[in-house]
């Protein structure tokens, strides 16, 4: 099938690769014509584990392309997906969704025969009603259906996901539709995924409700650790004791300094200003965004209390500076608060990711940025531990230990054992764990 993704942001780029790996046609349409000049050579603007090399492999293949002329592929496409960022709007929190109605204008002029427009970013509810009205208004003569298909693609794993995903959500109720969604996705049957077809507006909301629910195990399993530490539990013991329950589940239940990236903040957010809206408030919500902003800015008062109350003058490492490992996304990012907190107690800062710190030197420039952990470690009086990167789980205790002006470790992750820590003569503070 031949499809047009609209958008070479992070879902865009990702699920055109995927969908020319399935051996579709894909061309990738984006206005920036930097970034399509850098697609063109070889450079993939994003940090995704595989990325580069399955784009390498399918426009070798000649399956993937990349333009900022939409014409042609708009008008051969049997399917047209919007992939353009929908982020917060400033000054009332809703999704800005200007983007998605100009690119709906743009599709409106050029589609022929029958065409399916995927609204592939996340969107609130009604917004495909919208869609839909714009390409009638604007081509009453179009052939067309909206569909809603949502993306559930984790950072750092957005291949795999994407080609081994719990579910594939389709949202419409035109049987023709529906057939186009099953052809794009029919090398999934082979898993036996499931496709959920429903209706539009219900796939708008289920990314919200996922998203949303996902917020709230984490800011919950946070609220626990902190409990843990004042009646001398082990939160990870918790959190195997109850995850191990098939009604809950593991999957997010790692306590940390917050959740962060693309996703959570903006959608979450979002929800709730639908919420309120539409007249039924989401209390749990509107909790667990206040809760979570609070718990970045703790973590900077973690660091500072394990510093015996005051961080003046002292110079303190910071490991990983990305919301999560295996990315550079610094959005909403954890570290974001942390150091501007740090900063403010009159703290100094050497910071090491092993992918972020371009990214990161965007947000704060005056940070320290150094050539690697041991780097970064030299003559620290702490070393504090904000993104759970492998390289960190692994490091020569003995070497770092050799190179601090004090053996402190503050591990906002649980990387490691306290006692194991604490048999190598470091004085380590974790999250939730008493013991």
């Amino acid at each position: 099938m031949r499809v047009a993704m609209i958008g070479t942001g992070y879902v865009g780029l990702v699920s055109g690769a995927c969908f020319a790996d399935f051996g579709h046609q894909v061309t990738c349409i984006d206005k920036d014509a930097s970034k399509i000049d850098a697609l063109n050579a070889g450079s993939i603007p994003i940090y995704e584990p595989g990325l580069q090399e399955l784009v390498a492999k399918n426009v070798a293949e000649q399956r993937l392309s990349f333009t900022t002329d939409p014409q042609d592929a708009i008008r051969q496409a049997d399917a047209v997906f919007i992939a353009v960022g929908t982020p917060t709007r400033r000054g009332d929190g809703h999704a800005d969704l200007s983007y998605v109605y100009a690119a709906a204008e743009e599709i409106a002029g050029l589609i022929e025969g029958f065409t399916v427009v995927v609204t592939k970013s996340t969107v609130p509810v009604g917004t495909g009603d919208e869609v839909e009205a714009i390409i009638a208004r604007t081509n009453p003569d179009a052939q067309f259906a909206v569909v809603s298909n949502p993306e559930f693609l984790r950072e750092g794993a957005a291949i795999n996901d994407f080609k081994r995903p719990d579910r594939v959500v389709v949202g419409t109720e035109d049987d023709r539709a529906v057939s186009v969604m099953r052809e794009l996705y029919r090398p999934l049957y082979l898993n036996e995924t499931p496709i959920i077809v429903t209706r539009r507006r219900t796939s708008e909301l289920i990314k919200y409700a996922a998203n949303a629910f996902l917020a709230v195990k984490i800011t919950f399993i946070n609220e626990i650790a902190d409990l843990c530490e004042k009646v001398g539990a082990n939160v990870q013991e918790v959190s195997r004791g109850i995850g191990l329950d098939n009604r809950i589940g593991s999957k997010f239940l790692h306590a940390g300094p917050g959740y962060g990236g693309s996703c959570f903040p903006k959608d979450t957010l979002a929800l709730s200003k639908i919420g309120h809206d539409a007249g039924a408030t989401l209390k749990i919500v509107d909790s667990v965004i206040e809760v979570n902003a609070e718990r970045k800015k703790k973590m900077a008062d973690k660091v500072i209390a394990a510093m015996g109350g005051s961080v003046k003058g002292k110079t303190i490492a910071l490991l990983g500076l990305a919301f999560k490992p295996n990315t550079d996304d610094m959005r909403e990012a954890p570290a974001i608060d942390i150091v501007a907190k740090l900063k403010e107690a009159g703290a100094n800062l050497r910071a090491y990711d092993p992918a972020s710190m371009h990214e990161a030197s965007k947000i704060m420039p005056d940070l320290m940025f150094c050539d690697g952990p041991y780097h970064a470690i030299e003559n620290a009086d702490a070393v504090v531990i904000i993104t759970e990167w492998d390289q960190f789980r692994a490091l020569d205790l003995d070497r770092v230990k050799s190179l601090v002006k004090a053996p402190k470790v503050i591990d906002l992750r649980n990387i490691y054992k306290p006692d194991y820590m604490s048999e190598r003569g470091f004085d380590y503070v974790s999250v939730g764990r008493a013991y």
